[in-house]
């Protein structure tokens, strides 16, 4: 491809790109693509996942009309990793104790060279994708997502398709969805197309009680609801770690207005000294213009600053796709603690190789298991991934406003079980703690990994107001990330590494005579049909964290 072609392209992904900083940084990665870029256009090729929802597949669903033509659709198309065998090789190595690999993590451009996309076959579905009339919003470092807009007329025209508007079976709305798998004329094969259907619509994982007692809980807030100042002091109780050099990322589907978080920290004459940088992965804005229901996304930030007041940013990361968002988080890796409070649709192939690439690279991902006490209900995705630690919900009681642990319970809507996804299989280090009394699978991944505080006793501040009553997951697991800044600021300070994936090295330490030291093991509660129990169980996981303790054990 000449100079002269390349450059008409390259104008052509600028556009629609917001900010002057997200076009330069587009801009740059568009040279370095368009650089390896040849010829690649084929024969029709099929995506290698399937994109057509099972009843419209099965014509179990009516179909009710088609979306306008000239209606604009965000897109985020995946090419397939190279190697995922010796990834998985990889990652049991790092996380073994006893390897000489062990916590010897990859940066992203030792990932993208062994197991990322080749460059040739990045650069040819880009330059394919330009040409045939899409608009480029994303590229990424290790080349493994595109992220693209388009009408719905030339988005059926390039995947050769037809997108309907069918009723949904169970919902009280019209979903779009394509009537055939997508194919491209590209000679290199793509892994997956996310964007075009939405029979799932992503779901954070909040709740607010429907009624409430005069008083709530222990806390500091109104009502005696908790406020994150004092999850910070029943989780960790000390202030000589503050989350010093470290980052929080969080992976969020809507955008967060600055001003709650602000009012949040204000209401109760806190020092909010933590840079929120928003960042957009696909060229829509992180942040509200005006008042927005941010509610996941205002708590996230709030409960993760709460727990590790002295981070050096949190790095809210906003896109339209789940794939968009973690694919930037992973090939940024400029945080190493991640959470998500979101459920959305599954992209098992997608999503679980991009969590691998986060545990190669050192980086811990959390996800909310869910509130309504079973994985069906509540999601399932992702928390069914055996690639990343799943957080269930608590009931905590401290010994009074700012005071120290006292007592946890299992939530009675904290979602667990086993994976529904029977392909997913438990990991060697989960088997030992499945018992008849757990109810669990020694075939399948179980869920949760871990727990904390979701209980209807916090108080957040968004969409302009501040107020009690809420809980969810969605609590307990931008919880733990600050939590597990603490313990990579504690790591740092001795020149080592971070902790990385969690589940391999906490249910190594959970099998050992000192795991009630560095875990809250919650013993009494019921969630659905499962019951807390002593060690492990699929209320609460391995349970809570215990302050110094395991900050001790995690970065000895």
């Amino acid at each position: 491809m000449s100079k002269a072609r390349s450059s008409a392209p390259a104008v052509l992904f600028l556009r629609g790109i917001g900010s002057t900083a997200g076009r330069r940084r587009l801009a740059a990665g568009l040279v370095l693509v368009l650089a390896a870029a040849g010829t690649a256009r084929a024969a029709p090729r099929m995506v290698l996942t399937a994109k057509v929802p099972a009843p419209v597949a099965r014509h179990q669903v009516r179909l009710d009309g088609a979306p306008d033509p000239g209606r604009v659709l965000h897109l985020a198309v995946a090419l397939p990793m190279r190697n995922l065998a010796g990834l998985d090789a990889l990652l049991r190595r790092i996380y073994d104790p006893a390897s000489p690999s062990f916590r010897h993590y990859l940066s992203v451009a030792e990932f993208t060279r062994l197991f990322g996309p080749a460059q040739s076959d990045y650069a040819a579905a880009v330059q394919f994708l330009a040409e045939s009339g899409l608009h480029i919003t994303g590229v990424s470092a290790n080349r493994t997502i595109i992220d693209v807009t388009g009408s719905v007329a030339d988005i059926e025209r390039v995947f050769h398709l037809r997108l309907g508007l069918y009723r949904h079976p169970t919902e009280d709305r019209d979903f779009m969805a394509p009537d055939r798998e997508p194919s491209l004329d590209l000679a290199v094969p793509v892994l997956d197309v996310i964007g075009l259907d939405d029979f799932v619509l992503p779901t954070p994982r909040l709740r607010q009680a429907t009624t409430l007692p005069k008083r709530v809980g222990t806390g500091s807030g109104p009502h005696g609801n908790f406020i994150g100042s004092d999850i910070r002091a029943a989780y960790y109780g000390g202030s000589a770690l503050t989350g010093a050099g470290q980052s929080v990322g969080l992976m969020e589907l809507a955008p967060y207005s600055a001003a709650d978080v602000k009012n949040y920290f204000a209401r109760f004459n806190q020092p909010l000294a933590v840079t929120i940088k928003g960042i957009s992965t696909d060229g829509s804005s992180p942040t509200c213009k005006h008042v927005c229901h941010d509610g996941e996304q205002a708590l996230d930030i709030e409960y993760a600053i709460s727990m590790a007041p002295g981070l050096d940013k949190v790095e809210v990361y906003v896109g339209h796709s789940p794939e968009s968002v973690l694919n930037r988080m992973a090939s940024d890796d400029t945080s190493a603690q991640l959470s998500t409070s979101w459920g959305w649709a599954r992209d098992f192939a997608t999503d679980d190789a991009l969590f691998k690439e986060m545990a190669a690279q050192g980086q811990t991902m959390l996800t909310a298991s869910g509130d309504y006490s079973n994985l069906k209900d509540s999601g399932p995705w992702p928390e069914e991934d055996a690639n990343l630690t799943a957080v269930g919900g608590t009931d905590l009681t401290t010994s009074g406003p700012g005071g120290a642990w006292r007592g946890e319970t299992g939530w009675e809507y904290s979602a667990g079980g086993p994976s529904l996804d029977r392909k997913i299989a438990i990991e060697p280090y989960q088997v030992p703690f499945i018992t008849v009394e757990t109810a669990g699978s020694l075939k399948v991944r179980d869920v949760p990994d871990i727990a904390g505080d979701a209980n209807f006793n916090n108080y957040i501040c968004f969409n302009g107001k501040c107020n009690g009553g809420w809980g969810g997951t969605s609590f307990a697991s931008p919880i733990w990330a600050g939590f597990i800044a603490l313990a990579n600021e504690r790591a740092a300070s001795h020149g080592d590494p971070p902790v990385g994936f969690l589940n391999p090295t906490l249910y190594a330490l959970a099998g050992r005579a000192r795991y009630r030291r560095i875990l809250h093991d919650e013993t009494i509660g019921q969630s659905g049909l499962y019951f807390s129990l002593p060690a492990y169980d699929m209320v609460t996981g391995l349970g809570s964290p215990n302050g110094q303790a395991l900050i001790d054990a995690l970065a000895p």
